[in-house]
């Protein structure tokens, strides 16, 4: 008898987990977009730990609010962490990867080398899951879970000084981790702080990713060797000093800067020496998730090059969706969360292509 109902327990806990799996096909959700996701990786799907590990998003939200209300900057370096880690052979936590015998960290990479941090936090969120459902939540997931819980805190916390809420989505889940990095890779795919508009197009062209991709994410993620996002960062003056200075190879400062901003910067980052010195992206909101940043490029106080082209690239999508989010902050908070979808979706490992890290940092 006691073998029989263990037998119709398993049973109804298949059925149960297959119709989750129809009600949420990860590919036909509804969120549409121009990423991979809608290529067909049906092993992504919202209710993946639904099962096998339900305290997984309490889990990470409890870590990241210690973190952030330490230190708000730290949203968007987790942020970055996501989007660098997608950019280089998909969402599969290749960015984690410590260097090993068979391994060349991406870690070492132009973009990534004094760029990227974070990795403490998920080292933590990562021990805490391990704890509660062993070697049942990917790195990968990880990763895409604290970029979302990110965005949440940074608009929902008293620290923010705004109670109003910003971009969620409902996130497809079921990454998997790679066992390889690829130091090329990040030194080849992900934009660098003076690309050209038709530049980055290419890259996230490359990803799967179109124009209205590019400027929702652009608030956050383009630039190299920043520290955190755009709307919520700041830069070290050796990515963009040129442009105060010598941006044509002419020693003049760019002529799409406003003056009364440029001359700022210059206190900050001299002519020589100061590399390391940082400015905030958005100056106005430095701390916040909000689209203060678009505005900012319409003043022409876009701190990086590849801020600025959004406006100036002569790509008439690019400048109009500048113009639209400058003045709508819920439709950019929109595209961004349908845009993170796409992002988070690119190329990911399934079924059981990779394997679930027991420590991010290396392979089992």
């Amino acid at each position: 008898m006691a073998s029989s109902k263990v037998f119709s327990s398993l049973i109804t806990m298949a059925f149960l987990s297959f119709t989750s799996s129809l009600a949420f096909p990860g590919y036909n959700f509804g969120w549409g977009g121009t990423g991979h996701f809608g290529g067909g990786y049906s092993g992504l799907y919202p209710k993946f730990y639904q099962f096998s590990c339900p305290q997984t998003d309490d889990i990470v939200m409890s870590v990241l609010e210690r973190a952030i209300a330490k230190e708000p900057r730290m949203a968007a370096s987790l942020l970055r962490l996501h989007f660098h880690d997608c950019f280089v052979q998909g969402c599969d936590a290749s960015i984690l990867l410590d260097d090993s015998t068979t391994i060349a960290s991406e870690k070492k990479a132009g973009p990534n080398r004094n760029s990227i941090r974070g990795f403490e936090v998920i080292d933590e969120i990562k021990a805490k899951l391990e704890e509660a459902c062993p070697q049942t939540v990917s790195c990968a997931d990880i990763l895409a879970l604290a970029a979302r819980g990110s965005t949440v805190l940074l608009t929902k916390t008293s620290w923010s000084g705004d109670q109003s809420g910003g971009p969620n989505w409902e996130l497809p889940l079921g990454r998997r981790d790679s066992k390889t990095a690829s130091l090329n890779g990040a030194n080849s795919n992900i934009p660098a702080p003076n690309s050209t508009i038709q530049n980055l197009i290419t890259l996230f062209n490359r990803q799967g990713l179109n124009q209205v991709d590019l400027v929702a994410l652009s608030g956050e993620f383009i630039g190299q060797v920043c520290v955190g996002g755009h709307t919520i960062g700041v830069a070290r003056c050796v990515t963009f000093k040129q442009r105060l200075y010598n941006q044509n190879g002419n020693n003049q400062p760019d002529a799409t800067l406003d003056r009364t901003y440029s001359n700022g910067l210059r206190t900050v980052c001299p002519k020589t020496g100061g590399d390391n010195n940082i400015s905030p992206l958005d100056f106005a909101s430095p701390v916040r998730f909000d689209n203060t940043y678009f505005k900012l490029i319409l003043w022409g106080k876009g701190l990086l090059n590849s801020d600025e082209v959004l406006m100036t690239g002569n790509v008439a999508q690019t400048v109009e969706l500048v113009k639209t989010y400058a003045t709508d902050e819920g439709l950019f908070f929109s595209q961004f969360a349908k845009s993170m979808v796409n992002m988070g979706n690119i190329s990911p490992l399934t079924g059981f292509n990779g394997e679930i890290r027991k420590n991010c940092r290396r392979n089992n």
